[in-house]
């Protein structure tokens, strides 16, 4: 005697799915092999065109869960984002993710169309498809080529807020196709995506932090709960009203990650294993949609956009914005590499098929294998292209040194340290190198927990614990303390 429910096998198959998945990120760390390459290769694999154990033929299902996975990795980039790196990177990076990506559009539009011998509205098609970079795979590339912070913040500012002028843009071309609109309509459309994006992504960002900080809800763990209801009020509202729904996310993670420091820890963590979780299933998704022997068809013209767009439409439209900026050739040359390609695309180039457009067919294989090249050269030589153009440094510059850990109500607050062998503290002993504001309270080493004294020596990997009074430079202190720097100016005296 048993029970069988209709979920039982697909809960198995997808765990299954997902536990394939994780280790084969794992195994792409090790290579330096973009993950999204074996997330689609996976996706491939297990579909109708090759072991057939699963099959997904309905673009318009593809487009409802890549547009919530979306979401999910979007609202993620904004709570990671720090608020320093949005005001030193704005201008230049804001430029990367609008301008620039209308510039790539056009380029490679113009392209494709004499490439493809298709008409101009499939080729501009394609060209918009692919203009934006992708978030996921430029972070994950740029952690194993750690950068100088005036790059790495310029690149993840782009990356982060350009899938909506790509979006806007696409979604724009298919009306265009289906009701031929005035040029007055393309100019509306465009401000009330961007300026009611921008707008409704800041006001529920606002009013989400706000609700955060003054509401007692009980357990910690709803506060992440909480923000993903505020994500996704963000993004309803925003679509509701005609605007940029993935951008209002966007703006309302950069609000709500850098306004509600106490739950900032739990959030955070939380966001991340969604949007990851996100990540690997839309990969494998997408992966699922195409079929490898119609990739075939278009390997050479394919080969030719993908040359265009890497070594002349990114390089054009990153000098166009760039070069009003203090940057320097070896800057803008790697700007130009990283305009690495991933699931943005393939998840847009599903819009036109979903609309019943007549060439939708050819623009989704013909930008699933473009991402692909793009992810093999580009996403395979970032650090090497780093090394050449001397432009790596040593050490995670992608992680915080010093980061809180909230402990409810009262009137302190623990930062964390994780030793790395790049810190001064590394190997010195704490009577040496005690912080000047707040006390070491434990370390954390493997398994041990060691309670300290001045005999007690940092080493690599060690999980240094500092208590102090409430105060907004807290991680700031620590973070020059830890890195032997001169401290903030700020009442250092406090104890």
């Amino acid at each position: 005697m048993s029970i069988q429910l209709p979920a039982d096998r697909w809960v198995l198959a997808a765990a299954l799915l997902l536990i394939a998945a994780i280790l084969a990120s794992g195994l792409a760390q090790r290579i330096r092999m973009p993950g999204l390459l074996l997330f689609l290769g996976l996706g491939m694999v297990i579909s109708d065109d090759g072991l057939g154990i699963f099959s997904l033929d309905d673009p318009e299902i593809a487009q409802v869960v890549g547009t919530v996975a979306l979401l999910l990795i979007l609202y993620e980039g904004g709570l990671t984002t720090k608020p320093s790196d949005v005001r030193r990177a704005a201008a230049p990076g804001l430029l990367l993710a609008t301008v620039a990506v209308v510039i790539t559009a056009a380029v490679l539009g113009g392209a494709t169309y004499l490439i493809l011998n298709v008409d101009i509205l499939t080729a501009l098609l394609i060209g918009a498809v692919v203009a934006s970079t992708d978030a996921a795979a430029v972070f994950a590339m740029l952690r194993r080529a750690p950068l100088p912070r005036k790059m790495s913040a310029l690149l993840e500012v782009e990356s982060g807020a350009n899938d909506p002028m790509a979006i806007m843009l696409t979604v724009g071309l298919i009306a265009t196709w289906t009701e031929s609109p005035p040029a007055g309509d393309w100019i509306s459309f465009a401000v009330t995506q961007l300026g009611g994006g921008l707008l409704i992504g800041g006001l529920v960002g606002l009013a989400g932090s706000r609700l955060m900080l003054v509401t007692t809800l009980g357990p910690a763990g709803v506060y992440p709960v909480l923000a993903l209801g505020v994500a996704g009020m963000s993004y309803g509202l925003a679509a509701a009203g005609g605007a940029s729904g993935f951008l209002a996310v966007y703006v309302t993670g950069l609000i709500v990650g850098a306004r509600v420091p106490l739950h900032r820890r739990g959030i955070r963590t939380f966001h991340e294993g969604l949007a990851n979780t996100a990540e690997v299933g839309l990969f494998l998704m997408l992966g699922m949609l195409v079929f490898p022997s119609n990739l075939i068809g278009v390997a050479l013209p394919g080969l030719a956009i993908a040359a265009v767009l890497i070594l002349v439409a990114r390089p054009v439209a990153v000098l166009a914005c760039l070069i009003w900026f203090n940057f320097n050739w070896r800057e803008l040359t790697f700007a130009s590499w990283v305009g690495l390609r991933g699931a943005v695309p393939i998840f847009l180039a599903t819009f036109p098929a979903v609309a019943g457009y007549p060439d939708g067919d050819l623009i989704f294989n013909m930008v699933f294998f473009v991402v692909l090249i793009s992810a093999v050269v580009q996403g395979m030589s970032i650090r090497t292209v780093a090394g050449w153009l001397n432009l790596t440094r040593e050490g995670d510059v992608w992680s915080p040194v010093a980061e809180g850990i909230p402990i409810g109500d009262l009137n302190a607050e623990l930062v964390e340290v994780r030793v790395t062998p790049n810190l001064p503290i590394a190997g010195k002993y704490l009577g040496e190198v005690m912080p000047p504001v707040g006390l070491i309270t434990t370390i954390t080493r493997g398994p041990r927990l060691l309670i300290p004294t001045p005999r007690t020596k940092l080493k690599e990997g060690d999980l240094v614990i500092v208590a102090m009074p409430r105060r907004p430079d807290a991680n700031k202190i620590v973070t020059a303390w830890a890195k032997g720097e001169e401290l903030p100016d700020s009442n250092t005296e406090q104890t």
